[in-house]
């Protein structure tokens, strides 16, 4: 059985999917390590292209609004 997500379930990363892509995420937008998103490394390298594209897109944010003080 394989650990990975995408693995498990027969699929590839793609920047259009943003519900999923932002699983992938810390609260502060900062995408996750292999250790903690448990994907194999081809599958990281991908997820971390199309997080990227998504963010250029604008489909994602860079960061997280923390508001002012």
């Amino acid at each position: 059985m394989s650990r990975c997500f995408f693995c498990q379930y027969n699929l590839d990363p793609s920047y259009k999917d943003v519900d999923n892509l932002s699983k992938f995420l810390s609260p502060r937008k900062k995408i996750l390590s292999r250790d903690k998103t448990n994907s194999c490394a081809k599958h990281q390298r991908t997820l971390t292209k199309q997080i990227k594209y998504a963010r250029y897109l604008a489909l994602l944010p860079y960061v997280s609004y923390q508001g002012l003080r």
